[in-house]
């Protein structure tokens, strides 16, 4: 397993070693002592999975405390832009975003520590995406930041035509008017 760090304290991305032969592929998605060794120290209790056609946007979400989480990002199938926004006001990272692109093919997982708003794009045809979660999803605590505040600038690498977004991230509020506390 390689761990890269991204200049965002607690953002990690992860590749993890795969064995590929005649027959096909093998490799760990995760191995809690693997992670503990690389001083990755989670304790997963949700997975959550989606199916999602090209042009989707999904996001940008957060959990407010107590209730916000960490999250293992990966694509299982297909290609994504997986996309954060640091929420941490005490981080020189803080109102910055990152992205990264996790497919199907290159195994790579996003590691979202708890006050990051996180979303992503499906760039291929479809797209299956997985993540763990290290506390339960709270109704109450759900949050999010509009994928498209012109403050952000984000390139979600599809065109405006193409975009299909929920009803309710559409209505979400900008950077500036977020109440999150991290």
């Amino acid at each position: 397993m390689k761990v890269e760090t991204t200049g965002f304290e607690g953002l990690i991305v992860i590749t993890p070693s795969v064995f590929s032969d005649e027959r096909g592929f093998f490799f760990e998605s995760y191995n809690s002592a693997t992670h503990l060794n690389a001083g990755l120290e989670y304790h997963w209790v949700q997975d959550n999975q989606s199916h999602s056609r090209h042009g989707v946007i999904r996001g940008l979400h957060f959990q407010k405390a107590p209730f916000a989480q960490t999250k293992l990002v990966r694509a299982l199938q297909g290609e994504i832009l997986d996309v954060v926004v640091d929420l941490r006001k005490g981080q020189s990272t803080y109102g910055k975003s990152f992205t990264v692109i996790l497919t199907g093919d290159n195994k790579k997982q996003l590691l979202v520590p708890k006050g990051f708003a996180h979303g992503f794009s499906i760039l291929s045809a479809s797209a299956d995406v997985m993540y763990k979660c290290d506390a339960l999803y709270n109704k109450q605590s759900e949050s999010g930041l509009l994928f498209n505040d012109p403050s952000l600038n984000i390139d979600w690498k599809i065109s405006p035509e193409e975009m299909v977004v929920s009803e309710k991230d559409l209505v979400l509020p900008t950077f500036d008017k977020i109440d999150a506390e991290f």
